[in-house]
């Protein structure tokens, strides 16, 4: 039984603590690069259906006051472009199928990125990708817009949507259990690419930008993304929303087959088609407001004609509702918000100063997001009608602004967070000497 979430002890929370309580596993002790907006509680890449409540997450690391994403960015700056471009080529003339055929696989939303990637593989170096697609949970009408621009700019699509119920309950799941709405989503869309390599044996993908710039703990020297992210041979460690592949048949009535969209893949399964997947950032450096100008001029790509929750941005991660609340969630579960994610990024590419990113995170950093709430509340909520079996396992299966508050509170770090006035506030901030 999912319980109602109590109210918090916020004597955990108080200002004069000394030794507050931490979350996560997370660095009891905050840093802040010197050089970008990021701190040390910034989580990296893992395998995500290993991921529950209790597990410890391995986050960003700062040694000498510098993140390992700007000390990628030195790399990038010495690298030597040429040469880079023409390993790509090299690579591309191995895959290419000379009968137009698909010779390679390209994941994507219709945003700039995936855009752009697909659009330098199909008009630059001769290829002929697939893109593939795992659909948003609530599509915005720009989002929607730029999915269908890329299509009509000259590329098939595999679009896949999951079970509409099967994806809400996994999502409410989620939410309850890890604050984390988006990770249903980003478990199926991480597996779906190879899944459609192994089924159409296609043996290359490419994605854009590495996760090396971003400071994951991958070495921006290898082109590669390491398959053992996207398969497994063991199931029984496998978690959805925080909760084991037996209860969520057990409790929840979902089936094998409701399940099997968002499951790792057997590691034969890519090894029978020796899949090679690539991050095109490797060989192009990639400038993510340059892709938004390329999409713009060359595919009609819009930005949305709002920012986002969060953020003075509107040309990033723009086509789904419930990605203002995945940012939201960030910032309550680790301090960092949509603001931090941006302007870190625009820091390292040169496109504003660290000042002025502190100055944008003191304007937006941590916005309730209002815009679509009681849309995504909506979403949320699980109604008798429609999952009869689920529904007996939430104490309230409606979701509203109270109850998401209350999980809010539930889920906030005492080492990120104080309560102090009547409001919360961090403990400590980018800005703070």
């Amino acid at each position: 039984m999912i319980k109602y979430p109590k109210k918090i002890n916020k004597a955990d929370y108080s200002e004069n603590i000394k030794n507050p309580k931490t979350f996560y596993g997370l660095n009891p002790k905050i840093e802040f690069c010197s050089k970008c907006t990021y701190s040390n509680q910034k989580p990296t890449t893992e395998k995500e259906y290993n991921h529950k409540i209790n597990t410890k997450k391995s986050t960003l690391t700062i040694e000498n006051n510098v993140c390992r994403a700007c000390k990628v960015l030195k790399e990038k700056k010495n690298t030597d472009w040429s040469k880079r471009k023409k390993l790509l080529k090299k690579i591309c003339n191995k895959y290419r199928n000379k009968d137009g055929t698909y010779d390679c696989i390209v994941p994507g939303s219709g945003g700039k990125d995936s855009f752009y990637a697909s659009y330098i593989l199909k008009y630059e170096f001769g290829m002929n990708p697939l893109t593939v697609t795992w659909a948003p949970h609530i599509y915005t009408s720009w989002g929607w817009k730029n999915f269908n621009s890329w299509i009509h700019s000259g590329f098939d699509n595999y679009l896949f949507t999951p079970n509409g119920r099967t994806h809400r309950l996994l999502s409410r799941l989620s939410l309850e259990n890890l604050f984390h709405p988006f990770q249903p989503f980003i478990m199926g869309q991480y597996y779906f690419p190879a899944r459609i390599a192994a089924k159409f044996k296609i043996p290359l993908v490419f994605y854009g930008d590495t996760n090396a710039e971003f400071g994951h703990k991958e070495d921006f020297s290898n082109p590669q993304r390491n398959l053992h992210f996207f398969t497994t041979n063991n199931t029984s460690n496998i978690h959805i929303g925080g909760t084991s592949l037996k209860d969520l048949k057990k409790n929840f009535k979902l089936n094998q087959k409701d399940l099997d969209p968002y499951l790792p893949l057997k590691p034969k399964e890519l090894k029978n088609i020796n899949l090679n997947i690539q991050y095109l950032g490797f060989y192009i450096p990639w400038h993510p407001q340059e892709c938004y100008y390329f999409a713009s001029e060359n595919g009609n790509f819009s930005a949305a004609p709002e920012r986002n929750a969060g953020t003075h941005q509107k040309y990033t991660g723009i086509d789904d509702k419930l990605d203002d609340f995945h940012y939201y969630t960030t910032f309550i579960k680790f301090g960092i918000g949509r603001s931090t994610y941006d302007t870190s990024v625009e820091i390292r590419n040169g496109e504003i100063d660290r000042n002025e990113g502190i100055s944008l995170i003191k304007k937006y950093e941590g916005e309730f997001p209002n815009r679509f709430s009681q849309e995504v509340f909506d979403y949320f909520s699980i109604n008798k009608k429609e999952f009869p079996q689920a529904y007996k396992q939430f104490e309230k299966a409606e979701m509203d602004i109270d109850y998401f508050n209350l999980l809010t509170d539930k889920f906030r770090s005492p080492h990120i967070w104080k309560y102090t006035k009547n409001s919360w506030k961090l403990r400590r901030k980018v800005w703070d000497k």
